[in-house]
């Protein structure tokens, strides 16, 4: 798309080991002191997968060290800047696991979703046990029994709407007129926000807005690091 900076720049493929070796005074002209990601091969498999600040440097040391006699051919993706590049390695890394590459890649911030899948698939073989069997699905919080001494939102009688939606306390947050307006969901769904709790998110944003709102397109919650999607999204 136009105007978007990109993250490789130029690249060169499937490069025999011999060039390198016979003709370094050409490759070094197009990867000396260039950043990026490269990858090694033997006999058309990928074998070893890096980043380097230096890639001829790296290069050169491949053909020296432990995986000397490993590989035959190379590839390199030249880049500008390296926000990302750590990340992109260990993408490959963990998608392709190169027999070379003892370390497995690791990511700055990413939720592991194992545990939420399993979750709803639990859910879901609950409701389908309900429907062939007869009888009301048993929710996840009804297995577990309610604290000592905790109380209900002051003035409501029914469970949380959130409740069904989530397994751990979890910030939400609101820009509105300028203003960023922050709440806590609590692990039994209820809404805490300026001392006060409530049990939906309508009813939490009532209060900021002073009138009748719809709180799931309201609020926001962390869906990951840094990436903040509308309450909605919980009930899709």
């Amino acid at each position: 798309m136009a105007g978007r900076k990109p993250l490789v720049t130029q690249h060169l493929e499937n490069v025999s080991r011999e060039a390198l070796e016979r003709y370094q005074t050409v490759l070094r002209g197009y990867i000396r002191r260039r950043q990026g990601l490269y990858a090694l091969y033997r006999k058309s498999r990928l074998y070893y997968v890096g980043l380097a600040g230096n890639l001829r440097a790296r290069l050169d040391t491949h053909l020296r060290d432990r995986h000397g006699e490993s590989w035959d051919r190379f590839s390199v993706y030249l880049t500008i800047g390296d926000e990302h590049m750590r990340e992109l390695e260990a993408l490959i890394l963990r998608i392709v696991n190169p027999a070379g590459n003892k370390v497995k890649g690791q990511f700055v911030k990413s939720e592991n979703l194992k545990n939420k899948v399993k979750r709803d698939l639990r859910r879901l073989q609950r409701e389908e046990a309900a429907l062939l069997f007869g009888g009301r699905p048993k929710q996840e919080d009804d297995e577990a029994p309610r604290p000592r001494g905790s109380k209900r939102a002051a003035g409501k009688g029914r469970r949380a709407a959130l409740a069904r939606y989530i397994q751990a306390p979890m910030p939400i947050r609101v820009r509105y007129k300028g203003k960023t307006h922050r709440a806590r969901v609590r692990r039994d769904g209820t809404i805490l926000h300026k001392g006060k709790t409530f049990t939906s998110p309508s009813l939490a944003g009532a209060k900021v807005v002073g009138h009748s709102c719809n709180g799931w397109k309201f609020w926001k919650y962390q869906r990951s690091p840094g990436d903040w999607v509308l309450l909605e999204n919980l009930r899709r």
